[in-house]
């Protein structure tokens, strides 16, 4: 009586894969490497904000909002007919990307600030990086490049007379390329709004 032998073992076939083949991600319905997703990452970071969310319901997130920045997101929801969740997560997605601010607008001539003036300045040079140094002072409010008379036009913010010839005299006029300047009193805010809609 002689012993059967033992069947041949089976061998899995070994699949090679090509070094050049970049490493994927399992998991999904379909296999996406790992450098294709890091490319559509890259893409949609590098997306201008107009093409990622200027759509028809984020301009009229946008046009409500501008003209009551207290409305709530189940209000918003409400008129929009999406659900709170979404508005929120576009609302986020908007200030995120800058295309909008939410803030409280206010009068400084009401709140204390008893000098309020805008600027017009002469310059030589690069306007853009003159405009960054006077952007850079804390009671400049407001900064412009603009065609005309004058090169840049600046708004301030001030206590008082004192407070308003220290600004002039020590962090505007010193900055390089400031070659003259013709200072315009504000008296009365007779209208300040920001709803203008979109396009």
């Amino acid at each position: 009586m002689t012993a059967a032998a033992p069947p041949a073992r089976r061998t899995r076939p070994q699949l090679h894969r090509a070094r050049s083949a970049p490493p994927r991600i399992r998991g999904s319905a379909r296999d996406i490497p790992t450098d294709s997703v890091a490319i559509r990452r890259r893409a949609r970071q590098n997306r201008c904000v107009t093409d990622l969310a200027l759509d028809d319901v984020n301009k009229q997130i946008i046009e409500h909002l501008q003209r009551d920045g207290r409305m709530s997101y189940a209000g918003l929801a409400k008129i929009i007919g999406l659900s709170e969740a979404a508005v929120r997560q576009r609302v986020q997605r908007l200030l995120d990307g800058g295309m909008m601010q939410i803030v409280a607008v206010t009068d400084p001539l009401m709140l204390g600030f008893a000098r309020q003036a805008m600027v017009g300045i002469k310059c030589v040079g690069d306007l853009r990086a003159i405009a960054e140094q006077l952007a850079a002072i804390p009671e400049v409010d407001y900064v412009v490049i603009c065609a005309g008379g004058y090169d840049l036009l600046v708004e301030l913010v001030c206590t008082d007379d004192e407070h308003l010839l220290t600004l002039l005299n020590e962090a505007i006029r010193v900055v390089p390329g400031v070659t003259g300047t013709e200072t315009f009193m504000y008296l009365k805010l007779a209208k300040q709004t920001y709803a203008w809609g979109t396009r």
